[in-house]
């Protein structure tokens, strides 16, 4: 479990976090959602340990992160939106020199991601599209099998067919033991994907809750008129998206997109349902 206790942090004078508590536990996929430049990046470093909070402590299965014990390295690792890569490194070389560090990694798993995603692991990064490095990126990162996984931004570069892929080769690798942290701004990307969802702004966490307790408090109405009581509203073929406060509604699909808006617009009221 990740247990984040009175958590601060902040960039000289800039502040980014303030007093904050978070707990993700163990067997989920987390979709930690936010506008660009709300801090998703550098809460995901002091996760792993690579930024110290200004206050509180950040703990991974009782290891504090910055302290970055040998025993805690090897449980978790982060793949960058955008990472350095030497000219000469491939996918292949790349996955080799990552895998000494970590008991769990898998070769076969490597190549076999390799070939779902169509990318040639003797191939050199220089000579590969940002979207084709993005996925040998990906396909090492799920290879090495650590108990928690961050992945910032990974749709980034990726074109429609590959989104589809990545979509689908998590759910596939979803264990019971593994904690995946999926970071971004693109939400659409990450629909029917990520279970529970974090929604942050402003220094603060706005939401951090199950899609099942999500759509018990609210109610996503599809295809009607725009409502005057909604949290959000947006136009869409056959009607408009009504994102209501669920009073006795019954069950609704979320909509992703909508949520963060409505979030984003209402953070006293979410606040006050959830």
């Amino acid at each position: 479990m990740i247990e984040i206790k009175n958590f601060s942090f902040a960039y000289g004078k800039t502040q980014v976090f303030e007093n904050i508590n978070l707990q993700m536990k163990s067997g989920a996929v987390y979709g930690l959602l936010g506008e660009n430049g709300v801090g998703k990046t550098t809460l995901l470093k002091n996760i792993c340990g690579l930024l110290r909070p200004t206050s509180g402590i950040c703990t991974v299965d009782e290891h504090v992160s910055f302290e970055r014990k040998p025993e805690f390295l090897q449980s978790i690792f982060i793949l960058p939106d955008e990472l350095p890569l030497p000219d000469s490194a491939t996918p292949e070389r790349f996955f080799n020199e990552l895998a000494v560090f970590y008991p769990n990694q898998s070769e076969e798993m490597f190549r076999h991601l390799a070939s779902e995603l169509k990318i040639e692991p003797s191939r050199k990064f220089k000579e590969m599209s940002f979207g084709q490095q993005k996925k040998s990126l990906l396909a090492c990162a799920l290879a090495l099998n650590t108990e928690y996984l961050l992945l910032d931004e990974p749709t980034n570069g990726l074109d429609i067919p590959s989104k589809a892929d990545f979509r689908r080769i998590l759910s596939e690798r979803i264990g019971e033991n593994q904690t995946i942290i999926i970071s971004t701004h693109q939400v659409k990307d990450v629909e029917n994907l990520i279970d529970p969802i974090i929604i942050i702004s402003n220094n603060n966490v706005l939401l951090n809750a199950s899609v099942e307790k999500i759509t018990d408090k609210l109610y996503f109405e599809y295809g009607g008129q725009q409502r005057p009581d909604a949290l959000y509203s947006e136009m869409m073929p056959g009607g408009y998206l009504n994102v209501l406060v669920n009073n006795g509604m019954g069950e609704s699909q979320i909509n992703i997109e909508g949520l963060f808006n409505a979030v984003l617009r209402n953070q006293s009221t979410i606040k006050t349902l959830f």
